[in-house]
């Protein structure tokens, strides 16, 4: 198979044909079954990834530092105390330098503008490892995990729960939509996905045959569901609100209850780092039903084929 993402940029699921979204599952499978037979794949030997970080992590950073090593490369940790950006050097500067020095750039960042802003400035692939906006790297690990679990993708029923207006629902709905799944986003009033992103989703699903739906009610959303997925109430930055959102969101919990309505084989997902009795319960997280760190894992290796085929 020729490689259809040499070069580009990594910044929504939403730039990419479903063909080309296969491309970076089915290879990260592969790497990740050929590691595990002991078999490390190095196409990236002698290469060099900035990680520029405004927005920490733990998942994010591990990720592509282990995963740009395993692919024979080297990766360059940058806070932003590091760079001139906090000094006032632009977006388009800093891109202009870095591809002067490096083979790729992974920014983590709030505004999903400077990410776009860095690509358009950038001679080299601009990966985005998350924005306020969208989180293209962990949608992709989710496609992987949900076709390792029920190997297939389309047609698979998807619900999520909670605070829909956040950058993870916003790449499923793209992800769900490209994939010809079934995805069902259940938030409060305010609470709600950025309506463009869900109209744009809505146009895609009417072309790959995925079905898109926004609603109120947690039951409808996850009424025999394959997989459930839920995500933190209070994300960084909002801390001042917190106690408001804890007392709109909880009739969106997954607990037993809510579980109940969901497929007998059904899975409960969750991008971490998460908040028991919150978002959703000890007894489901830590149950049988969780795939929460077979998600976790995957992120090193869909992250690795990102890696691999854009750069």
């Amino acid at each position: 198979m020729s490689n259809l993402l040499k070069g580009r940029d990594f910044v929504s699921l939403n730039d990419f044909t479903t063909e080309e979204i296969w491309q970076i599952v089915e290879m990260a499978r592969s790497m990740k079954l050929r590691m595990r037979s002991g078999i490390m794949d190095r196409p990236l030997e002698g290469k060099t990834l900035g990680m520029i970080f405004t927005k920490p992590s733990t998942r994010t950073r591990i990720s592509f530092e282990v995963g740009i090593w395993q692919l024979g490369g080297v990766g360059l940790f940058l806070s932003a105390e590091e760079l001139q950006l906090r000094r006032g050097e632009t977006i388009e500067d800093t891109a202009r330098v870095l591809s002067r020095y490096l083979d790729g750039i992974m920014i983590r960042t709030f505004d999903h503008q400077d990410v776009v802003d860095l690509a358009a400035n950038s001679t080299i692939p601009v990966i985005n490892g998350l924005t306020d906006l969208l989180h293209p790297c962990q949608a992709a690990s989710d496609i992987l995990t949900i076709w390792e679990k029920f190997g297939r993708v389309a047609g698979i029923k998807f619900a999520f729960t909670g605070d829909g207006n956040n950058n993870m629902v916003h790449s499923l709905l793209f992800a769900g939509a490209k994939m010809g799944m079934d995805v069902r986003v259940a938030s409060p009033e305010g609470f709600q996905p950025e309506p463009s992103i869900v109209q744009d989703a809505q146009a895609l699903a009417r072309k790959t045959g995925a079905r898109i739906l926004v609603t109120k009610d947690p039951v409808e959303a996850v009424r025999d569901a394959d997989a459930v997925y839920a995500d933190v109430w209070t994300s960084m930055g909002q801390e001042e609100s917190k106690d408001q959102r804890l007392t709109t969101l909880m009739p969106y919990q997954v607990n037993a209850d809510l579980w109940e309505h969901v497929a007998e084989s059904a899975i409960f997902m969750h991008c971490l780092p998460a908040h028991r009795e919150e978002e959703v319960t000890g007894e489901i997280i830590d149950g049988p039903m969780s795939v929460v760190f077979d998600q976790a894992e995957n992120r090193l290796h869909a992250q690795k084929a990102i890696m691999a085929l854009t750069m």
